[in-house]
């Protein structure tokens, strides 16, 4: 079946299902865009728990929106409007994030500034089928999902933000961007111009140079099971030998920003003391397409090993260059046992 048989077939049961008043039949139409609605959603929002809320609410603007799809656009670019649109409503109710004192272990660098940040689980990102009626659209690749992109743009305004991902993301033209935004194409080109520039700023400055596929390589496993072992084994030497020198690390919703190995392992001198913290152990997992470590604790007098957070590690070169260290909230979702 060519594209253009696969698109009036799908028009064809989108306007049977609306005439009809068939709001089951309509669901399960949309109901094949949703995981990567999902994933539109989380580049906007930057929060797995927020992208699953609004791409449920753009289901249901869907159906009762109908009337207004005419099949000037695909059903699925509809959908994306609805969801882009949905993302910028829940942007606006989100109250703005108050500045944060400079934290002193942070060797002088400003805090993190993302306060809504969630991973996503790699094993939601496999497997999304391309469209029928767009079989070239690509929907996830590794540098539009890594953590450090949606740092990046939720820095960046709502609006700079949507037009980024329509434009450079799922490669809508400039017309077709600004008239779900309801604005000028003039408009959306001077917004993208001011978005490439700022994702320039927030971006590390070796973003470029980052391997692109979305296994780890021989070295990164290697470099993930000595981060694992020597977590374990509470050996921050060992942690430090694997750790690049000007190595960051955060842990949102917590406004510190910690720069350098040295800084970092002195944050964690408390996880050292094994008599008093307890013991770890750790389980190789993978989020937004990078490494990850969830991480149990088993402390004093304790018998079994509880779930304690999730490690997310970019690596560059024969290092880590940056943890990334989030509550154990998505543990489920990464089919991690509650305790070991």
């Amino acid at each position: 079946m060519t594209t253009a048989e696969a698109t009036r077939n799908e028009l064809g049961a989108v306007a049977a299902a609306t005439k009809a008043g068939d709001e089951s039949a309509f669901a399960a139409l949309a109901e094949r865009y949703r995981r990567e609605l999902q994933v539109h959603c989380y580049r906007m929002l930057g929060s797995f728990e927020d992208s699953e809320d609004l791409t449920q609410e753009t289901l249901l603007r869907a159906w009762r929106k109908r009337a207004t799809f005419r099949g000037e656009a695909s059903f699925r670019a509809w959908l994306y409007g609805i969801a882009t649109n949905a993302c910028l409503d829940a942007l606006k109710r989100r109250p703005r994030p108050r500045a944060a004192a400079m934290e002193p272990g942070s060797g002088g660098q400003p805090p993190f500034e993302v306060m809504w940040l969630q991973p996503y689980p790699d094993r939601l990102l496999e497997g999304i089928p391309a469209s029928d009626t767009e079989p070239e659209a690509v929907v996830v690749s590794k540098e539009t999902i890594e953590l450090a992109f949606i740092v990046a743009i939720q820095r960046l305004t709502a609006n700079q933000r949507s037009v980024l991902i329509l434009r450079d993301v799922l490669g809508w033209s400039a017309k077709d961007s600004a008239e779900l935004l309801g604005t000028s194409v003039a408009s959306v080109n001077s917004a993208l111009q001011r978005a490439r520039a700022g994702l320039q700023q927030y971006l590390p400055e070796r973003r470029l140079d980052w391997a692109t596929g979305s296994s780890p390589s021989p070295r990164e496993r290697e470099l993930l099971q000595r981060y694992v072992e020597a977590t374990e084994e509470a050996d921050a030497d060992a942690l430090v030998a694997i750790m690049r020198e000007d190595l960051r690390f955060a842990m949102p919703p917590q406004p510190e920003l910690y720069v350098g190995r040295e800084n970092v392992v002195r944050a964690w001198a408390e996880g050292f003391d094994t008599e008093k913290f307890g013991h770890m152990r750790g389980i190789v997992t993978g989020v937004n397409m990078q490494p990850a470590v969830a991480c149990y604790l088993k402390g004093p007098g304790q018998t079994e090993y509880r779930q304690l957070a999730l490690d997310v590690l970019r690596i560059e070169g024969d290092a880590i260059a940056e943890v990334i260290t989030f509550p154990p909230d998505l543990f489920p979702q990464l089919g991690l046992p509650p305790v070991l």
